[in-house]
C-alpha cells in the first residue's frame, strides 16, 4: 500500500510533537526564552539604584573635597607660576618663584631647619610621653577617672591660650617657673627669649597638651587581651619583655597612626610658634607688621608655614606663597609615603 500524503505537507511521522521536543537538564523546568534578558535588566537596574544611592550619600563629602581641597590645590599650582598680589591681574613669571625659593630666599634655610627640628624632636617626645602616661593610667587602681580627666584636660585648651599661658609661666623675670627655680638656688634660663631654649619650651608645652594622643593610646592599651600577659607570665617573661613582645606589637597600628598624624602636624607647625614669637617679643599681633618679631628670638621659632603666611598675608606675595605651599604639599606627600612604607602596620601582608 502506498503512502498517500497531501502535497505540501509532511507525513505524520515527520511532524514534531510536543513530547518529542528537546528537554532541558533533568529536573529543571523550562523557562521562556525572554527570562534571562529580563533578569539581566533587573540586575542592572538594581546595581544602578545602589550606585545612585551611594553617590547621593557621598555627594556632601565629594563636594567638600572638591571645593576645599581640589580647587585650592589647582589654584595654588596655577598661581605659583605668577606674580600676584590680589590688586592686579596675575602675571605669568614661569619658574621665577621656585628659583627664588630654592636659591635666593635668605630666610628659607632657618625655616626649614626649625621645621625639621620639630618633626624630629617634638613628634617622638610627645608620642613617648603619651605612651608612658597611658601605660601608667591603664594600671591605675584608684581614682582612674580623675587621673584620666586630669591628663586629658590640657588638650581641650585652645592653642593660642596655651601658648600665652606658657609664655607667662616661663617669663624669665616674673614667671612662676623661674621663681621656683630661684627658691632652690637655680638660675633659670630665658626660655622663650633665648634662641637655645625657645624650641625646647614649645616641646614642653607640646608634652603638656598630649592628652589627645594619650587617650588614644589608653584605649588601645585597655584593649590588649589580659590572657596574653598571663600566658607570658607563666612562661617566665618579665615586664619589659611583655611590653616588647606583647604590648608594642598589639598597639603598633595606633602608634603608626600617631606617627603619621604627628608628622603632618609638625610639618604645618604654625600657631604655637607664631603666637610664642609675638607674645615673647611684646607684640601679640599675628599678620601684618610682624616682620620685627618673625621667628623671635632671632629666627629660632621661624617655621616654614610661618614664613609662608608672612609672604602671603603680610607682604601680599601670593604667587610666591603659592609656590611655597606647593613645595610643602609635595614634601609632605613624599615624607608620608616613606613613613608609611617604613611602618609595617600599613602593609596588609605584614600587619
Amino acid at each position: 500500500m502506498t503512502d498517500v500524503t497531501t502535497p505540501g505537507t509532511d507525513s505524520l511521522e515527520a511532524r514534531p510533537t510536543r513530547a518529542s521536543r528537546p528537554a532541558g537538564p533533568a529536573g529543571s523546568p523550562r523557562t521562556p526564552s525572554g527570562a534571562p534578558a529580563r533578569t539581566s535588566r533587573r540586575r542592572r537596574s538594581a546595581e544602578s539604584r545602589r550606585r545612585t544611592v551611594a553617590l547621593t550619600m557621598l555627594a556632601p563629602a565629594i563636594l567638600g573635597l572638591v571645593v576645599f581641597f581640589a580647587y585650592p590645590l589647582v589654584a595654588s599650582i596655577v598661581y605659583s607660576f605668577t606674580r600676584y598680589n590680589q590688586l592686579q591681574e596675575p602675571q605669568f613669571v614661569g619658574l621665577l618663584n621656585y628659583r627664588f625659593l630654592f636659591t635666593q630666599d635668605p630666610q628659607i634655610g632657618a625655616a626649614v631647619v626649625n621645621t625639621i627640628w620639630f618633626v624630629v624632636i617634638l613628634v617622638p617626645v610627645r608620642i613617648v610621653c603619651a605612651l608612658l602616661v597611658a601605660g601608667l593610667l591603664s594600671r591605675a587602681k584608684a581614682a582612674t577617672g580623675f587621673w584620666r580627666t586630669l591628663f586629658y584636660l590640657p588638650a581641650l585648651v585652645p592653642p593660642v591660650a596655651s601658648v600665652v599661658a606658657f609664655v607667662f609661666l616661663f617669663n624669665p623675670g616674673t614667671g612662676p617657673v623661674n621663681q621656683i627655680l630661684r627658691f632652690f638656688g637655680i638660675d633659670g634660663p630665658l626660655w622663650f627669649n633665648d634662641p637655645a631654649w625657645s624650641k625646647p619650651s614649645l616641646v614642653i608645652m607640646g608634652v603638656w597638651v598630649m592628652g589627645d594622643i594619650m587617650i588614644i593610646f589608653l584605649a588601645a592599651l585597655l584593649d590588649v587581651p589580659r590572657d596574653l600577659y598571663e600566658a607570658a607570665s607563666l612562661d617566665g617573661a618579665n615586664g619589659p619583655q611583655q611590653v616588647r613582645h606583647i604590648t608594642l606589637p598589639t598597639i603598633a597600628p595606633v602608634i603608626g597612626f600617631a606617627v603619621v598624624t604627628g608628622v603632618i602636624a609638625a610639618l604645618q607647625y604654625f600657631t604655637e610658634a607664631a603666637v610664642a614669637s609675638g607674645v615673647a617679643s611684646g607684640k601679640a599681633t599675628i599678620g601684618g607688621g610682624t616682620a620685627a618679631q618673625l621667628g623671635y628670638p632671632g629666627t629660632s621659632l621661624l617655621t616654614y608655614t610661618e614664613l609662608l603666611y608672612q609672604h602671603g598675608f603680610a607682604n601680599f606675595q601670593f604667587g610666591y606663597a603659592s609656590a611655597m605651599a606647593v613645595v610643602l604639599f609635595v614634601v609632605t606627600a613624599i615624607v608620608l609615603v616613606l613613613t608609611m612604607r617604613r611602618i609595617s602596620v600599613f602593609r596588609p601582608e605584614e600587619s
